[in-house]
């Protein structure tokens, strides 16, 4: 099957949402408030500097997987530094080489914006997202990351 991979619409938000809903659950067993959510999606669609959705679609049309991308401004390189997001592919179009297109775009993306780096955050006990993000050539960071609720 082939796929295309174009930037996230308003007529994606259902999607995405349903997405977001159904990787929380699979990989860190978290039901999410799907009005939250939404908001959230929607927020993303309304407002370009909060980030950008991919979608990858199916021979149909139907999206079967995205991603969101979201920008952080670097002092130390006077540059941006590139934060991928929110993966997620549809189980049944799982090992089809979707991700390794998203990324690929995303990189595409990123040189034309002159961005330093990308990076990502994955669970640390999700170790076929790692496997995956390594076959596309991203490495283990030094960095630990750190955080603190204020909810």
């Amino acid at each position: 099957m082939r796929y295309s991979i174009d930037k996230g619409k308003v007529g994606d938000i259902d999607n995405i949402v349903d997405f977001q809903l159904e990787m929380a659950l699979e990989t860190e067993n978290i039901t999410l408030n799907e009005e939250t959510v939404t908001l959230g999606v929607r927020s993303v669609m309304n407002d370009p500097s909060k980030g950008l959705y991919l979608v990858a679609r199916d021979e149909e049309g139907s999206a079967v997987a995205s991603l969101m991308i979201t920008k952080e401004w670097s002092d130390w390189r006077a540059s941006w530094y590139w934060w991928i997001q929110s993966v997620f592919v549809k189980k049944e179009h799982r090992g089809n080489g979707i991700f390794k297109s998203l990324y690929r775009e995303a990189v595409r993306l990123a040189h034309e914006d002159n961005a330093k780096e990308i990076r990502l955050y994955v669970e640390n006990s999700n170790k076929t997202a790692q496997e995956t993000y390594k076959k596309v050539g991203m490495k283990e960071s030094h960095y630990l990351m750190y955080d603190h609720s204020l909810t």
